[in-house]
């Protein structure tokens, strides 16, 4: 950055696994959409902010000019292969550690494998949903599941870096915030496993409850999807101030909240990490598909949201790529934004350095616990 000092490695406190084989156009250009159907007849998802940014920011780390044509670049990476494609891609994220929520499915990199092909670090985020999932397979009945589940939690927390919930998917964060009862648990895991075919999702709003609080009794800092994402989600249902009354409820708790993504309601989670002290917030995935709009949604993030309680990640899921448009998005989105502040006097050149720091890896060292 011109502002600032030369920023540490940065934290990517929320994304996934890459897909480990080779992808054409036809499996490529699927994650560069929240959508699940093709492209709409004679357009590409190329044709997105997320797909000229990839075609911008990639290319480069692949021996390729910027813009180049989509077929050219994925013909590139054919030709390079899928390890090493992926292994320069990563290289040029400047991300040194990676939280990598495992919940979700397909053949995708571990944690470890991840960061070994990084060059970086990598720590567990354990999606609650899929304890409570993999717990119903093996439960013959509702007793079990509900002792199962506590011990499952409680196992998981002792090597996770933190848990995530996508309540906001399964039902909608407008979740009665107390947590339920020992008997209503009960009832609701017996009406789920009787109704439930192996492999079914928990999406009952007592289960969901009674997950986020078995995760909040561990201390550990708790991530809730909030804002937009497939269109598995109601996204009038993922506005983060509908978690208000919940938020509230764990004040007291020691565990810090961490609302992801936001977008389009960013601004809503802005105000609740201003008001509640152990509330964070990141932008995530909304730099991607804003793409040349970033700089303005994180300026419009940092209007309320305090400097020390937000924090960077990608969401980064599948693709290489994804990686490295989130992390350069942000990256200059933070350039072109403490720039035109120091300029213009709002800010001080020496507090553009300290608070960039913070948001590429000091808040998330001092949210996980890093060394």
């Amino acid at each position: 950055m011109s502002v600032t000092s030369p920023l540490p490695p940065l934290i990517d406190q929320h994304c996934h696994g890459v897909v480990r084989t080779q992808l054409g156009i036809g499996s490529f250009e699927p994650y560069l959409t929240e959508a699940h159907a093709p492209a709409a007849p004679g357009t590409t998802y190329f044709d997105t902010q997320t797909g000229f940014a990839v075609r911008r920011w990639c290319p480069p780390l692949l021996g390729l000019e910027p813009h180049c044509p989509p077929a050219h670049y994925l013909a590139r990476r054919r030709e390079l292969g899928p390890y090493e494609a992926t292994r320069r891609l990563l290289a040029g994220t400047g991300i040194g550690t990676f939280l990598v929520d495992t919940g979700l499915p397909g053949d995708l990199t571990a944690p470890d494998e991840l960061a070994g092909i990084a060059g970086g670090a990598a720590h567990e985020i354990v999606r609650l949903e899929s304890v409570a999932e993999q717990v119903a397979d093996a439960s013959a009945t509702a007793a079990a599941f509900v002792s199962d589940l506590a011990e499952a939690v409680h196992a998981a927390a002792e090597t996770a870096i933190a848990f995530k919930s996508v309540a906001a998917y399964r039902h909608g964060l407008a979740l009665a915030p107390q947590p339920p009862s020992p008997a209503y648990v009960r009832l609701a895991a017996e009406d789920w496993l009787a109704a439930r075919a192996p492999g079914g999702r928990v999406t009952d709003p007592v289960l969901l409850r009674h997950l986020l609080w078995n995760a909040v009794a561990t201390g550990l800092p708790l991530q809730l999807h909030t804002g937009f994402g497939d269109p598995d989600l109601r996204l009038d249902r993922a506005d983060p101030t509908l978690l208000t009354d919940f938020v509230r409820a764990t004040a007291d708790s020691g565990a810090a909240i961490v609302l992801l993504h936001g977008y389009p309601y960013h601004r809503q989670a802005a105000y609740l990490a201003h008001v509640f002290p152990h509330v964070y917030a990141d932008v995530g995935l909304a730099l991607t598909h804003t793409g040349s709009r970033a700089a303005a949604v994180l300026a419009e993030t940092l209007e309320l949201a305090p400097f020390g309680k937000l924090m960077f990640s990608t969401d980064a899921y599948g693709l290489p790529e994804l990686f490295v448009t989130g992390a350069r998005l942000f990256t200059d989105a933070l350039e072109r934004l403490f720039t035109a502040w120091v300029d213009e006097g709002a800010w001080s050149r020496p507090d553009a350095d300290r608070v960039a720091a913070l948001l590429v890896d000091g808040n998330a060292r001092r949210v996980y616990r890093l060394p």
